[in-house]
């Protein structure tokens, strides 16, 4: 991989706003650090869904993804609440992936 240094120019409204938010006096500095707390925050938000996911069916999203559990009170594969549940359980853990995957390149 290159490593290619790139220049973005930063409106000073933009740039006087990041600083005084962030308290980081460099630009460049202030936008990093609302970036990682932008990420720290969606990664936490979709914990905590999964979270409510895994108490709702009372087991992991691999478990759900292999047809749950027969035995599971209304474990209806074919039910709307369980597909739907399915995508959005599905879309929160791609992206705690990647998301997960960013962070560990920035550090």
């Amino acid at each position: 991989m290159r490593n290619m240094t790139q220049t973005i120019s930063v409106p000073p409204r933009i740039g006087s706003f990041l600083t005084q938010i962030t308290e980081v006096p460099d630009v460049e500095a202030a936008l990093f650090k609302v970036l990682r707390e932008y990420v720290d925050l969606k990664t936490e938000t979709l914990k905590q869904r999964i979270r409510v996911f895994e108490s709702k069916w009372k087991m992991s999203f691999k478990e759900f993804s292999e047809h749950g559990d027969a035995e599971t009170p209304g474990f209806d594969l074919y039910s709307y609440e369980v597909e739907s549940d399915f995508w959005e359980w599905e879309q929160a853990e791609t992206l705690l992936k990647h998301y997960d995957t960013v962070k560990l390149r920035r550090m």
